[in-house]
């Protein structure tokens, strides 16, 4: 199950209205282990919300990762990326 850090995911969005660009931005740090160990669950969740806001490279990145997760994996992040719309 991955992590989902609220503290470090606000910070990293800032004041910044939240844009493709920025979920972009998330799903890179969680799926390179740019400032912690990977995170696929948590990229892909970041990944997903990019590629709802049209970004195409997250839609290519979001199937990549994919492919390293289990379903119960995914179908984790497919609920976070559901829960964080609902906020």
């Amino acid at each position: 199950m991955g992590r989902y850090d609220t503290a470090m995911e606000t910070a990293a969005l800032g004041e910044a209205s939240t844009s493709a660009a920025m979920f972009f931005q998330l799903g890179m740090m969680y799926s390179t282990g740019s400032t912690m160990e990977p995170d696929y669950v948590s990229a892909h969740k970041w990944f997903n919300l990019a590629a709802m806001s049209g970004d195409k490279e997250a839609i290519r990145l979001r199937r990549e990762i994919a492919t390293l997760m289990t379903e119960a994996e995914i179908a984790a992040a497919q609920r976070a990326a559901r829960a964080w719309l609902g906020r």
